[in-house]
């Protein structure tokens, strides 16, 4: 925003307010046009009175918009109004999620710097590290999410960062946040956590120590399958460093994905309630079906973080995934006989989804990755959506009956 511009009371004072308030009044800004919905910012560019404003915006003497690549109205909205939801000082949009940890590990990272990263995050993370991150210098291990005691012991002198998922995907294993963030602290190092999977309506890592947060905002915060994102939250100081690496590669949030997203928040915290409530009842439904092995779902009492999960989270999320009899042929011909639920790796839908995680998402792993990251052929993931949830069992049932 300019100095130039005073929406006085057209904004909303947003002082002591609830999380559901600021899902839906953060990060606006209203324009001479006194909108009530966001307005949306379709420019690459923006004029100048004169050169000499030019001048002192390029420079950073005087606030506004510069360029689209990384000042816009419509992609402020909704950083604002994430960072508000995750309690951070500042959060920054990238183009998608894989972007956004490029840009955290690019941003704070140089040549000779470790990184520890849990097993179980997602495949194309490890793909980063192991093709990219590795060839310009950036040591890399890997550590069982759940062990404590192994993260403690694989920290070194210059371990930068900790990365976690947590819940991960597709197995919905957890570590103590908390825990992990005084260990990684304790060694000057910082903790990074993926909260795609549970989001701020059901958990707020940096409450609990986290240091930064990011998301694929494509998932649960666009919440229809729409666009393409990402986001980092954290303190300013290191947003500030992330703000910079965007600035100069490029990999930035569009301004009407950016809308989409900041609508999304609005009904975040409704859609992750029901989300949740069908997932722990398909959990529950699936752990007593003989085809089934084992169901993987942080609200079952048979999950081994079920205490934790309580403890950390407001909700166990909407991803059920659970290992059948036949293994990677029982598991297909499982998938194939649904025909409600749509057989795609994205989550975070209205519509449920079901994937394969061994031959898609996690697929371009070695077997040995897959086997260390608990991804075994017999293992089936469910994002569970918005459906009836009577329908949804129907449709699996179609598949147990195919094994």
């Amino acid at each position: 925003m300019t100095d130039q511009w005073d929406a006085g009371r057209l904004d909303s004072d947003l002082e002591g307010v609830g999380f559901d308030t600021l899902a839906v009044r953060a990060g606006q800004h209203r324009t001479p046009e006194a909108e009530h919905s966001e307005a949306l910012f379709l420019t690459s560019s923006y004029v100048f009175r004169t050169a000499a404003d030019a001048a002192a915006r390029f420079a950073g003497e005087t606030p506004g918009n510069v360029y689209s690549r990384y000042t816009n109205p419509s992609v402020r909205a909704f950083e604002e109004r994430l960072a508000a939801m995750e309690g951070a000082e500042q959060a920054v949009g990238t183009s998608t999620g894989m972007a956004a940890i490029l840009a955290v590990v690019m941003s704070l990272c140089s040549a000779g710097d470790h990184v520890l990263v849990s097993q179980s995050v997602f495949g194309s993370t490890i793909s980063l590290f192991e093709k990219y991150f590795k060839r310009f210098g950036v040591q890399v291990d890997y550590v069982p999410l759940v062990d404590l005691a192994g993260w403690e012991k694989a920290i070194k002198a210059n371990t930068r960062l900790l990365i976690v998922e947590s819940p991960s995907n597709p197995l919905a294993e957890l570590v103590d946040i908390t825990a992990l963030s005084e260990i990684a602290h304790a060694r000057g190092a910082m903790l990074v956590v993926d909260n795609c999977f549970s989001t701020p309506a059901l958990q707020q890592p940096l409450k609990l120590g986290a240091d930064i947060v990011f998301h694929s905002a494509t998932k649960f915060i666009d919440g229809q399958g729409r666009c393409m994102g990402g986001v980092v939250a954290g303190r300013a100081e290191q947003m500030k460093e992330v703000v910079g690496f965007l600035r100069t590669a490029g990999p930035t949030l569009s301004p009407f994905n950016a809308w989409i997203f900041t609508k999304g928040l609005e009904t975040l915290r409704l859609r992750m309630r029901a989300h949740c409530e069908s997932a722990q009842a398909l959990a529950e439904w699936l752990e007593q079906q003989e085809g089934v092995e084992k169901v993987h779902y942080a609200g079952l009492p048979s999950h081994p973080q079920h205490e934790l999960a309580k403890r950390q989270m407001s909700g166990f999320g909407a991803v059920v995934s659970f290992e059948v009899k036949g293994g990677k042929a029982g598991a297909w011909r499982f998938i194939d006989a649904t025909r409600v639920i749509s057989i795609t790796t994205n989550l975070g839908d209205s519509k449920t989804t079901i994937a394969h995680p061994a031959t898609t998402s996690h697929g371009r792993l070695t077997p040995q990755e897959r086997e260390a990251a608990g991804i075994r052929d017999s293992l089936i993931r469910v994002a569970v959506g918005l459906e009836d949830v009577a329908d949804l069992q129907a449709d699996l049932a179609r598949g147990l009956a195919a094994l």
